[in-house]
């Protein structure tokens, strides 16, 4: 028995997708009223309920999705279901511009998502947010406006 195939994904087996599941990826799930975005670096396999999302720049992704600005901006660009859920589907991102960044910007925001994700706490989100701020050069106006959202 090989132990790296997980043997509850048959489909995967046939398809080359299977190789994206030992890369560094963001995890999400399909549906979920709070939007959090978890960055793997260890290979984790999900089951249907979840989305994957591999390429470059993983960590600034990761803190971008989890970021105030991202969920002030993009909320609604999810489509709503029963209970405040929303729907996390592909069509719906490729819709959302997105910063590129260099692979030294990169480093920076993973360091502090490995952090935030080893321990959460309110100030560390903040923070993480301000990066972003700053990355996206926003006002003090526009901070202000934005603030720090958390979906309750």
């Amino acid at each position: 028995m090989n132990s790296n195939i997980c043997y509850n994904f048959p489909e995967i087996f046939i398809s080359k997708d299977w190789e994206d599941f030992n890369k560094p990826k963001i995890i999400y799930p399909n549906m979920t009223k709070y939007m959090p975005f978890f960055y793997d670096k260890n290979a984790y396999c999900t089951n249907q309920k979840c989305f994957i999302v591999t390429g470059q720049s993983m960590a600034y992704l990761t803190a971008f999705f989890n970021s105030s600005l991202f969920r002030f901006c993009f909320r609604e660009s999810f489509p709503e279901l029963q209970g405040g859920t929303r729907e996390m589907s592909k069509i719906f991102f490729d819709k959302i511009p997105v910063l590129q960044v260099t692979a030294e910007i990169n480093a920076k925001f993973k360091s502090s998502v490995d952090d935030i994700q080893s321990e959460y706490t309110k100030s560390k989100a903040i923070a993480i947010d301000a990066m972003i701020f700053d990355l996206y050069n926003l006002s003090e106006r526009e901070r202000q406006v934005i603030g720090f959202v958390e979906i309750e």
